[in-house]
């Protein structure tokens, strides 16, 4: 296996594209842990021979692709970004035209805060053909691993994913609605929201959640150290901070988080609050 750091352009002249580009395959690489993958992913990644991957893809998934295949890190951290979107999605777009069939590889689903949708925008109007391969999400793997499920008659008819963070040129990156994210009994996972965990409680409460509206974070799902942490909106910043909690992280909030003492994985180090 060639892990290559830094972006491969090949030298294609526009004029040596062939009369079709070649196919891309969004999959979408789940939490991390390789069991976890559609056996359509891993169908996917032992038959590849190029390989775009983002920053959360484990390495565990990494390991499924055949030895010799180009693997080219496209990963976005907080204010670290290998390459920009427009341009991941200009490198996707020439690669086709090359003739190369590709897998872009994202962390949990494509289409569920991993940018798929405008990578097959990009796609679709450059006219390269493509296909997604859904994943299972973050927000699957933390509820089944915590003990909290997304959605239970006796606390939650409803689930919201939000992110805890918009894009930089949104303005503020936590204007959003927050009067439909408080809405009782419901549950609200907010991915991204770490390094935002102080005002996303503040505001969840400010906008009619009780400051005592069970919530817990649950660090790296599926992947070894995995743990949650659960307190309250009032108590879970400061739990967060005590813990040293880091991303990747979920933020879960609902009645649904009450369940993780009798329904979580004895394999999840957990920390209770008081």
């Amino acid at each position: 296996m060639s892990v290559l750091d830094e972006p491969l352009y090949f030298g294609t002249a526009p004029h040596e594209y062939p009369a079709r580009a070649a196919r891309v395959t969004l999959v979408g690489a789940g939490p991390g842990d390789p069991e976890l993958l559609t056996v359509r992913a891993a169908r996917a990644l032992g038959s590849a021979s190029l390989v775009l991957y983002d920053h959360l893809v484990s390495r565990d998934v990494l390991r499924l692709v055949p030895e010799g295949a180009d693997l080219i890190y496209v990963g976005k951290e907080s204010a670290h970004h290998t390459l920009p979107q427009e341009d991941i999605c200009a490198l996707m777009v020439r690669l086709a035209r090359s003739g190369r069939a590709l897998v872009r590889l994202k962390g949990g689903d494509p289409y569920i805060f991993g940018r798929g949708g405008e990578e097959a925008q990009a796609l679709a109007a450059a006219g390269v053909p493509f296909e997604v391969v859904p994943g299972i999400s973050a927000a699957q793997a933390a509820a089944a691993e915590a003990g909290m499920p997304l959605t239970h008659r006796d606390h939650a008819t409803s689930v919201v994913l939000a992110t805890g963070h918009r894009r930089a040129d949104a303005g503020d990156e936590l204007d959003m609605d927050w009067a439909a994210l408080a809405r009782p009994r419901q549950t609200v996972v907010i991915y991204m929201g770490v390094s935002n965990l102080g005002p996303i409680c503040a505001r969840l409460a400010a906008h009619g959640l009780s400051p005592e509206t069970p919530a817990a974070l649950v660090e790296r799902a599926s992947q070894p150290g995995s743990r949650r942490v659960v307190g309250t909106l009032q108590s879970l910043p400061a739990l967060a901070l005590l813990h040293a909690v880091r991303a990747p992280a979920l933020l879960i909030v609902g009645g649904v988080v009450t369940l993780h003492q009798a329904l979580g994985s004895c394999t999840m180090a957990g920390v209770a609050t008081a």
